[in-house]
């Protein structure tokens, strides 16, 4: 079920201890390693990355209300999740993280595009923060914008 918390800390703040611990290591690795111009916030009700509207006023599937999303934080029912947005455009990127998280050692429990896990320890941290620091957002919002142009065309 989705928070409905208006800012991070109240997100944070609704949660078991336990969780808060562990989505807050999880939300400063992404903090450390998220390249310039994303903001935080609350979107979707769960805590979100994304463009702001001054860079892409279009925000995401040509809804100018909501923004485009590069990276979500959550907690739901049975797990938490990081979704990796940022790989539904760019399939190599998600092909290079499957790989070197595989050889991390780490299980992958990975749908489309969403990272569950179950405690902090299950996860490989670094290869997480490889992949948030790689798409500075004008490469990020090409490539978004690339994908919704072959889409259209089907």
């Amino acid at each position: 079920m989705a928070s409905k918390a208006t800012t991070v800390q109240e997100y944070l703040d609704e949660l078991p201890e336990d969780r808060r611990e562990a989505l807050a290591q999880v939300r400063k690795t992404i903090i450390e390693n998220l390249p310039q111009s994303y903001e935080e916030g609350i979107q979707w009700g769960d805590i979100g990355y994304f463009v702001p509207y001054s860079i892409y006023p279009d925000g995401y599937d040509s809804k100018p209300k909501e923004r485009l999303q590069y990276i979500g934080l959550a907690s739901q029912k049975n797990n938490m999740m990081i979704r990796l947005f940022c790989m539904y455009t760019n399939p190599e990127l998600r092909a290079d993280f499957e790989e070197e998280y595989r050889a991390s050692g780490k299980k992958l429990d990975m749908g489309g595009g969403c990272l569950r896990f179950t405690k902090v320890e299950n996860l490989a941290l670094d290869v997480v923060a490889k992949l948030v620091a790689q798409l500075p957002v004008d490469k990020f919002v090409a490539s978004y914008d690339q994908k919704r142009k072959k889409a259209k065309k089907k």
